[in-house]
């Protein structure tokens, strides 16, 4: 699980293992296999890096909260 944050400030959790695509239109665009898009406030790059700090948490059994 990754948080990020919604446009409106609101801060939220969403699983890693169901993003398909992350896109800038300019503003962050996840989508989710379900086809659910969310509209973050942080870069593509910085999901990009939250999903490997995830993978490799999960990887290594150190899950951290």
């Amino acid at each position: 699980m990754i948080d990020v944050t919604k446009l409106n400030g609101k801060e939220i959790t969403v699983n890693a293992e169901l993003i398909e695509t992350v896109e800038e239109t300019p503003d962050t665009v996840i989508t989710l296999t379900t086809g659910k898009k969310i509209i973050v406030k942080e870069s593509r790059q910085m999901i990009k890096n939250l999903v490997k700090l995830y993978k490799i948490e999960c990887n290594s059994g150190n899950l951290m909260e």
